[in-house]
């Protein structure tokens, strides 16, 4: 049973996370998240993060990408419409993992040129030599501790020459109490339903943001509550 506390992040795993999951059990868990993110606005948070960075950014100027704990590259894929549609020049960097997935992600993302994918560990030494433009962590810092969470971003804050988008879950007992209901009547998977708790579970209270803001003084930052019960943490650099 998944529990939640208003004064804590959980520490629970959530399933998805295991390196082993793949085959048809990932197909549907990849089914349901796109279900999630389309009643949910899981996307649209982070494309909205784009528009604010790119702002003043040339469009005839290549944007370097990176998004980090990619899955199946549903963010890519949207970011690389989003390009298209507004005549943006992007090179989508997708990090993750898991190779079960990333196979899984270069299939649904063929036709996409502008799309590759690198199976790294996103605390490796590796990932700290990658510069980009702009770092995309959606729904992926919830998975870390507080300390490894400012680890990653300090690494991501160096590396982006534009800046960070987070976009991750309020913790919220209406939001756990309302999944909860959604769940029972769109969501198929026993994973996703138990995962989905745990997310909201390990997501994050406005105080817990501001207290990793610090971390990153010369920087500019902003954070905005979106629907459905998202955080956006728009951290842009000074460089």
């Amino acid at each position: 049973m998944v529990t939640y506390s208003s004064k804590y992040r959980s520490t629970a795993p959530e399933i998805m996370d295991s390196f082993e999951l793949q085959g048809e059990e990932m197909k549907f868990l990849l089914t349901d998240l796109k279900t999630i993110n389309t009643y949910l606005g899981g996307t649209s948070v982070t494309l909205d993060g784009l528009k604010v960075l790119l702002r003043s950014h040339p469009k005839d100027r290549l944007v370097t990408i990176v998004d980090m704990g990619c899955g199946d590259g549903e963010i890519l894929r949207s970011c690389a419409a989003f390009a298209e549609e507004n005549n943006y020049r992007f090179q989508l960097i997708g990090v993750d993992a898991n190779s079960h997935i990333l196979k899984e992600a270069r299939i649904r993302s063929g036709k996409h040129s502008s799309i590759t994918f690198l199976e790294l560990d996103v605390f490796s030494e590796a990932m700290q030599k990658i510069e980009c433009d702009i770092v995309l962590c959606t729904l992926f810092l919830h998975h870390f501790s507080r300390n490894d969470i400012i680890k990653l971003l300090t690494n991501c804050v160096h590396n982006a020459k534009v800046g960070v988008i987070i976009n991750d879950l309020h913790r919220s007992r209406w939001a756990f109490w309302l999944f909860g209901i959604f769940s029972r009547l769109f969501i198929n998977t026993r994973t996703a339903r138990h995962d989905g708790l745990v997310s909201i579970a390990r997501g994050f209270k406005r105080k817990d943001i501001k207290n990793m803001q610090k971390h990153f003084p010369n920087t500019e930052q902003r954070v905005r509550w979106k629907w459905a019960f998202r955080y956006q943490w728009i951290i842009k650099s000074n460089k």
